[in-house]
């Protein structure tokens, strides 16, 4: 695997919409997955059977219901996106981290953060009473970024696989 080494800081902006900025996470969206299929210790083909318009269904589901709101990081200099975040606020004001994602050579550069501080902030603004996100099993080492927000572990919850 070829990883590009940028020069310096990245140029980005970020922009923030609803469901019709779905696609444009679409690419992230799949790097994502890979990721959680990899790391995966006995979901493997949960991943490989979910695809982005799945997702995105449950997405725009999730929006019916309550509030969802996309944030994308997109860089300047090639006017791509490179990092994304999906949060919801249910009626029940259950905020929610649904979906969030850095591409790999833009790592390190506080996209991530400013991603979660926009979505919590947002989260507020409607009025969650509480927040939450869920991490996949085997994905563990994400824990210490979202401590930084002050999500701890809670529960864990076991599926049986067949």
């Amino acid at each position: 695997m070829r990883v590009l080494i940028l020069k310096g800081k990245p140029r980005i902006k970020y922009v923030y919409g609803g469901e019709a900025l779905l696609d444009g996470i679409q690419a992230l969206w799949e790097a994502l997955n890979t990721h959680h299929m990899n790391v995966s210790p006995g979901f493997k083909q949960y991943y490989r059977d979910m695809d982005f318009a799945k997702r995105k269904a449950a997405f725009l589901k999730k929006g019916e219901t309550g509030r969802l709101r996309i944030d994308l990081a997109v860089d300047e200099t090639s006017g791509r996106n490179v990092g994304f975040i999906v949060s919801s606020v249910n009626d029940d004001k259950v905020g929610e981290v649904e979906s969030i994602f850095v591409g790999e050579k833009f790592r390190g550069y506080g996209i991530g953060d400013a991603l979660m501080k926009r979505a919590l902030a947002w989260m507020d603004e409607q009025g969650a009473e509480s927040k939450i996100v869920e991490v996949a099993a085997g994905n563990e080492q994400a824990f210490g970024f979202y401590k930084r927000y002050g999500f701890l572990p809670r529960e864990t919850l076991l599926k049986q696989v067949k």
